[in-house]
């Protein structure tokens, strides 16, 4: 079996292990942490052991391109990441908005310049 028969070569930022959801990246970024192997299967403990060398044995017969597979995949991370905090931010910022909104209303209804039922907001 050749060790390229371990993956799914899906896109240039995804290579997945055959028959998982792991990726070959979530492995080697833990090998790269400095784990063993053995360590690198307590965090995927339905990953055999087998599959594990696999992923290092594919990593360093094709350092070069694993490398820079790794870095577009750290890049794509870190884009997602940013968008993320970007996305977070504006959900933020709009329920603080309508917050502030409910307090002004409630403020104005508790003086009694508006009604909800009949009137709009001054």
């Amino acid at each position: 079996m050749d060790v390229q028969d371990y993956f799914e070569f899906i896109d240039e930022t995804s290579i997945r292990i055959k028959g998982h959801r792991i990726y070959i990246d979530e492995v080697l970024e833990e090998r790269l942490q400095g784990k063993e192997p053995e360590e690198i299967l307590c965090c995927f403990p339905k990953l055999p052991l087998e599959k594990i060398y696999a992923t290092l044995l594919y990593y360093e017969a094709n350092k070069t391109e694993v490398e820079a597979y790794l870095a577009r995949v750290r890049e794509e991370k870190r884009k997602s990441e940013k968008e993320w905090q970007r996305t977070q931010r504006a959900t933020l910022l709009f329920v603080e908005e309508r917050e502030h909104l409910r307090k002004e209303q409630a403020k104005q209804i508790a003086s009694g310049k508006f009604n909800p039922l009949w009137d709009e907001p001054a």
